[in-house]
This record gives C-alpha cells, sequence and structure tokens, in this order.
C-alpha cells in the first residue's frame, strides 16, 4: 500500500486572536509544523497548538522561520550558516519545551518560507540548518524540499529527512518552488490541488507552469495553514488520497 504523510504549517495567528483553523485541519492531517515565535506565532499559540494537536494524535514538528513578523517570514534576509544554525536551535528548543511539559514527543523539523527556499538552494545555510537539528536531536526528521541541498545536507550527516512535496503551490520547471510574489505561485482550485496530490504521491510527479514534467518521489505532503480555503483543502485531499488507496500516516522516526 502506498503511504503519504500530510502535513501543515500551523500556530500562525498570536495566541490571543479567535478563530484558528488549526483544530478543522488537525482532523485531516498527520503531522503539524508548529510556528515557533520568529514568522509567527507566540508561547500561548505554541501550547494551544501542541496541545490540540497530541489531542488528535498528530505529530508535532516544529517549524523555524528567520525572524520576520512583519513579512511572515517570506522575506529573504541575508544570514550566515551560523546564523542560521542559531535561530534553528533557538526555535526547536522553544517548542521542545511545549512539547515536553505536555508529555508529548518532538517528531520533525521544517523550516519555513524564505528561510526553508534558501536553504533549499544554498548548501551552506542547507548545512548551518541540518547540524543545528542533529546536534539538538539526531532522530529528529527533517522534512524538506524533494531535490534540494537540504536533503543532501541530511544524507551526509546520516539524519531522517522526508522528501516533500506541496498539494497547493505551483513549481518551476527546475523542480523549486514558484516564488510568493508570482500570481500564479499558488493552487487557489481545489480539484487542481488534488490532482497534484494525487499525481506526486502516485506518479512521483508533478507538472510545472511551463508545463515539464518534474519527477519527485515524495513521503510527505504540505498544505498551508495560513489561507482561507486550508480546512476544505485539507478535508477534500484527504478524502481523495484515502479513495485512491493510500494510507495517511506520518513518517516513523
Amino acid at each position: 500500500m502506498i503511504c503519504i504523510d500530510l502535513n501543515c504549517d500551523m500556530g500562525e495567528t498570536a495566541g490571543n486572536q479567535p478563530g484558528s483553523p488549526d483544530e478543522a485541519l488537525l482532523d485531516y492531517v498527520s503531522s503539524a509544523n508548529i510556528a515557533c515565535g520568529f514568522h509567527a506565532g507566540d508561547a500561548q499559540r505554541m501550547q494551544l497548538t501542541v496541545h490540540a494537536a497530541l489531542t488528535k494524535g498528530v505529530a508535532i514538528g516544529a517549524h523555524p522561520g528567520l525572524p520576520d513578523l512583519d513579512g511572515f517570514g517570506r522575506q529573504e534576509i541575508r544570514v550566515t550558516a551560523n546564523e542560521v544554525y542559531q535561530l534553528t536551535t533557538y526555535q526547536i528548543g522553544a517548542l521542545y519545551g511545549f512539547v515536553k511539559a505536555a508529555g508529548g514527543k518532538l517528531h520533525h523539523v521544517k523550516p519555513h518560507g524564505a528561510l526553508y527556499n534558501m536553504a533549499a538552494r544554498d548548501a551552506d545555510l542547507a548545512g548551518g540548518l541540518v547540524t543545528a537539528l542533529y546536534d539538538f536531536d539526531p532522530k529528529l526528521i527533517l522534512y524538506a524540499l524533494a531535490g534540494s541541498e537540504m536533503i543532501k545536507a541530511a544524507q551526509g550527516k546520516g539524519i531522517a529527512v522526508a522528501a516533500e512535496g506541496f498539494s497547493d503551490r505551483t513549481y518551476q520547471a527546475d523542480g523549486s518552488l514558484t516564488p510568493r510574489n508570482h500570481t500564479d505561485s499558488l493552487v487557489t482550485d481545489v480539484q487542481e490541488a488534488i490532482k497534484q496530490s494525487i499525481m506526486l504521491t502516485k506518479y512521483q510527479q508533478v507538472i510545472s507552469v511551463t508545463n515539464s514534467v518534474i519527477f519527485h518521489q515524495v513521503d510527505t505532503m504540505c498544505i498551508h495553514g495560513d489561507t482561507p480555503y486550508a480546512a476544505e483543502f485539507a478535508q477534500a485531499i484527504h478524502g481523495a488520497l484515502v479513495q485512491e488507496g493510500i494510507m495517511i500516516k506520518a513518517p516513523s522516526m
């Protein structure tokens, strides 16, 4: 049987803001990437989201980003490999504290936004990020863009890695994600998102914005939690994958 993880970026509102969609999303995903305060979220939201994920039996991961609250972590900032190491270690530690206090176990690390994209293409930054994960706990799984420098760095360190595909993002011909400042960066039609999810999961391929075929073997599929249609997408994609006979399950540590 084909197995795939459905992951979602979560905890990206302030703790005192009502209307977080995380509770609904947790019914359909198998792992949650929880913001650690640098690009979004705060201590209250981390605690609430950790508790909700544990209640639903969803695997918990740290979602570290650049220190960019104004730009939601999507603005590229010049950083060194050691600075990436520092900010990654700091944020993993913050979320780990809440997970441990709640009696849970930290499962994975997935960088956010600009940090994710920068480390995907820059071997030095990927090395700083992966070394932070390794030094904190080498048993943690790295969620990283399929075919990226992060994958190579993790494999070099002997860290388990889950190659990631995206249900709701478009791809460039080189396998990178379409930059967020492009009008066609997001998949906004639920049927297109379902089609892309099934293609990546069953056939290890995706069609780029230039209609070229990209071959990607993926272990986990991302649905972004900050879009207004996130819960609708999660429910529809979950249902379509199950109908295809695909098991939805977080990667084993």
